[in-house]
Protein backbone atom coordinates (compact mmCIF):
# COMPACT_ATOMS: atom_id res chain seq x y z
CA UNK A 1 0.00 0.00 0.00
CA UNK A 2 1.30 3.46 -0.93
CA UNK A 3 2.08 6.10 1.67
CA UNK A 4 -0.73 8.60 2.18
CA UNK A 5 -0.55 12.22 3.32
CA UNK A 6 -3.94 13.42 4.56
CA UNK A 7 -4.92 17.10 4.58
CA UNK A 8 -8.11 18.75 5.74
CA UNK A 9 -9.47 21.77 3.88
CA UNK A 10 -12.43 24.08 4.39
CA UNK A 11 -11.87 26.83 1.83
CA UNK A 12 -10.03 29.09 4.26
CA UNK A 13 -6.62 30.64 3.52
CA UNK A 14 -5.11 28.55 6.33
CA UNK A 15 -6.41 25.35 4.74
CA UNK A 16 -5.00 26.41 1.35
CA UNK A 17 -1.59 26.86 3.02
CA UNK A 18 -2.00 23.40 4.58
CA UNK A 19 -2.91 21.96 1.17
CA UNK A 20 0.23 23.42 -0.44
CA UNK A 21 2.38 22.06 2.41
CA UNK A 22 0.75 18.61 2.25
CA UNK A 23 1.19 18.42 -1.53
CA UNK A 24 4.90 19.14 -1.19
CA UNK A 25 5.22 16.51 1.55
CA UNK A 26 3.39 13.97 -0.62
CA UNK A 27 5.69 14.83 -3.52
CA UNK A 28 8.83 14.39 -1.36
CA UNK A 29 7.58 11.11 0.10
CA UNK A 30 6.22 9.65 -3.15
CA UNK A 31 2.84 9.46 -1.41
CA UNK A 32 -0.78 9.84 -2.41
CA UNK A 33 -2.32 13.13 -1.29
CA UNK A 34 -5.75 12.57 0.29
CA UNK A 35 -7.62 15.88 0.49
CA UNK A 36 -10.64 15.86 2.79
CA UNK A 37 -13.46 18.31 3.27
CA UNK A 38 -15.94 17.40 5.98
CA UNK A 39 -19.51 18.60 6.13
CA UNK A 40 -22.30 18.31 8.65
CA UNK A 41 -25.74 19.87 8.82
CA UNK A 42 -25.64 22.27 11.78
CA UNK A 43 -27.78 21.50 14.77
CA UNK A 44 -29.34 23.85 17.31
CA UNK A 45 -28.06 24.30 20.85
CA UNK A 46 -30.71 22.06 22.40
CA UNK A 47 -32.35 20.19 19.55
CA UNK A 48 -31.63 19.45 15.91
CA UNK A 49 -32.79 22.18 13.56
CA UNK A 50 -35.17 20.69 10.99
CA UNK A 51 -33.83 21.25 7.49
CA UNK A 52 -35.85 20.66 4.33
CA UNK A 53 -34.78 17.46 2.58
CA UNK A 54 -33.91 19.36 -0.63
CA UNK A 55 -31.49 21.62 1.29
CA UNK A 56 -29.87 18.62 2.96
CA UNK A 57 -29.54 16.86 -0.41
CA UNK A 58 -27.65 19.86 -1.86
CA UNK A 59 -25.02 20.11 0.90
CA UNK A 60 -22.81 17.23 -0.26
CA UNK A 61 -22.76 18.19 -3.98
CA UNK A 62 -22.07 21.86 -3.15
CA UNK A 63 -19.29 20.82 -0.76
CA UNK A 64 -17.84 18.60 -3.51
CA UNK A 65 -17.77 21.58 -5.92
CA UNK A 66 -16.06 23.74 -3.30
CA UNK A 67 -13.46 21.03 -2.65
CA UNK A 68 -12.67 20.54 -6.35
CA UNK A 69 -12.42 24.29 -6.83
CA UNK A 70 -9.99 24.75 -3.92
CA UNK A 71 -7.81 21.83 -5.05
CA UNK A 72 -7.64 23.18 -8.62
CA UNK A 73 -6.94 26.73 -7.44
CA UNK A 74 -4.15 25.72 -5.04
CA UNK A 75 -2.55 22.79 -6.89
CA UNK A 76 -3.48 23.51 -10.50
CA UNK A 77 -5.03 21.09 -12.95
CA UNK A 78 -1.99 18.76 -12.93
CA UNK A 79 -0.37 18.68 -9.47
CA UNK A 80 2.13 16.00 -10.52
CA UNK A 81 1.11 13.66 -7.67
CA UNK A 82 -1.84 11.32 -7.16
CA UNK A 83 -4.66 13.24 -5.48
CA UNK A 84 -7.61 11.53 -3.81
CA UNK A 85 -10.09 14.32 -3.00
CA UNK A 86 -13.04 13.31 -0.85
CA UNK A 87 -16.06 14.90 0.79
CA UNK A 88 -17.01 13.12 4.01
CA UNK A 89 -20.05 13.73 6.18
CA UNK A 90 -19.28 14.34 9.84
CA UNK A 91 -17.58 16.70 12.25
CA UNK A 92 -14.23 17.82 10.77
CA UNK A 93 -11.96 16.63 13.61
CA UNK A 94 -13.58 13.19 13.73
CA UNK A 95 -13.45 12.81 9.95
CA UNK A 96 -9.75 13.75 9.84
CA UNK A 97 -8.76 11.47 12.74
CA UNK A 98 -10.74 8.55 11.27
CA UNK A 99 -9.32 9.06 7.76
CA UNK A 100 -5.75 9.37 9.10
CA UNK A 101 -5.67 5.75 10.24
CA UNK A 102 -2.70 4.23 8.41
CA UNK A 103 -1.58 7.60 7.00
CA UNK A 104 2.02 8.73 7.02
CA UNK A 105 1.12 12.31 7.98
CA UNK A 106 -1.93 14.45 8.72
CA UNK A 107 -1.81 18.16 7.84
CA UNK A 108 -4.24 20.86 8.96
CA UNK A 109 -4.26 24.64 8.99
CA UNK A 110 -3.94 26.43 12.31
CA UNK A 111 -7.40 27.97 12.01
CA UNK A 112 -10.21 27.56 9.53
CA UNK A 113 -13.56 29.25 9.06
CA UNK A 114 -14.93 28.55 12.53
CA UNK A 115 -14.10 29.67 16.03
CA UNK A 116 -12.56 32.81 17.45
CA UNK A 117 -10.12 34.81 15.37
CA UNK A 118 -7.65 35.45 18.23
CA UNK A 119 -6.87 31.80 18.87
CA UNK A 120 -3.57 30.32 17.70
CA UNK A 121 -5.21 26.93 17.12
CA UNK A 122 -8.76 26.33 16.02
CA UNK A 123 -10.91 23.66 17.64
CA UNK A 124 -10.42 21.21 14.77
CA UNK A 125 -6.61 21.50 14.72
CA UNK A 126 -6.46 21.23 18.52
CA UNK A 127 -8.60 18.07 18.52
CA UNK A 128 -6.61 16.53 15.68
CA UNK A 129 -3.29 17.16 17.46
CA UNK A 130 -4.56 15.32 20.52
CA UNK A 131 -6.28 12.38 18.83
CA UNK A 132 -4.60 11.63 15.48
CA UNK A 133 -3.15 8.13 14.96
CA UNK A 134 -0.15 9.52 13.03
CA UNK A 135 2.19 12.53 13.08
CA UNK A 136 0.42 15.87 12.61
CA UNK A 137 1.64 19.13 11.08
CA UNK A 138 -0.30 22.30 11.86
CA UNK A 139 0.50 24.91 9.21
CA UNK A 140 0.35 28.50 10.48
CA UNK A 141 -2.34 30.66 8.88
CA UNK A 142 0.15 33.26 7.62
CA UNK A 143 2.54 30.78 5.98
CA UNK A 144 3.43 32.02 2.51
CA UNK A 145 2.71 29.65 -0.27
Amino acid sequence: MADVVVVGVDGSPASSAALRFAAEEARLRGAVLRVLRAWAVPVGAYAPVPYPAELYAEVAPQTERLLRSQVAEVLGEDPGIPVDARVVEGPPAKVLVDEAGGATLLVVGSRGHGGFTGLLLGSTSAQVVHHAPCPVVVVPAGRPG
